[in-house]
């Protein structure tokens, strides 16, 4: 098991291989990371992206005051978090910059409606499909269930939960506005194949 900076290292690693592939989007995702280390990686992870990508944005998850201290574009929320309300509300206070995203994780159309009326700037709906790390969320949503919430949706969808290349494309079919391929980008070994099966993804209509 590696430690802390270690840890950090390796996912930074990733980043930057999934920067340099085409990735929109980089969550950092690292719970068990003290505030130290965890602030180090979001600004390196940020440094990185204007460096590879200069369009890509960085996100944290949970540390809304790790985020906005590396410069990053927006938090995540999960379950465990501080309330998405308090969030947006303390933002809009003036305490973040206006294009600061505040995200929320959601497991039912009744939980993302509520994330919408709170401010949120988009949602994660999953999981999707069956994959080990979402299991504690309940059983997979499916397709049809993902269209049903980007349709009743006005802020961005973002499928999650065992997205491949192929499931994605559903997923984007269905109205998603982004996907969480988790699992296809941290086991990619060929950046070459990584950065096509991306472009093709892009173009999905």
């Amino acid at each position: 098991m590696l430690g802390g900076r270690d840890r950090a290292e390796s996912v930074l690693a990733k980043i930057r291989v999934a920067l340099a592939a085409g990735v929109d989007w980089v969550q950092i995702r690292e719970k068990d990371l003290n505030a130290r280390t965890l602030f180090a990686l979001a600004r390196e992870a940020v440094r990185a992206a204007a460096e590879i990508s200069g369009s890509a944005s960085v996100i944290v998850n949970d540390r809304f005051d790790v985020a906005l201290a590396a410069g990053a574009a927006g938090v995540h929320l999960g379950g465990e978090s501080i309330s998405a309300p308090d969030v947006v509300s303390w933002c809009s206070a003036g305490n973040a910059p206006a294009d600061f995203k505040v995200g929320v994780s959601c497991h039912s159309l009744e939980h993302a409606r509520d994330a919408e009326r709170a401010g949120a700037s988009y949602v994660f709906f999953g999981p999707i499909f069956d994959t080990p790390s979402k299991r504690p969320f309940g059983p997979p949503q499916g397709i049809s269930r993902l269209a049903e919430v980007c349709q009743a949706a006005k802020i961005p969808v973002i499928a999650i939960g065992g997205i491949n290349e192929d499931s994605g494309a559903d997923c984007l079919r269905s109205g998603a506005a982004g996907i969480a391929a988790i699992r296809m980008i941290q086991d990619a070994t060929d950046p070459g194949k990584l950065a096509n099966a991306i472009e093709r993804l892009r173009h999905i209509k």
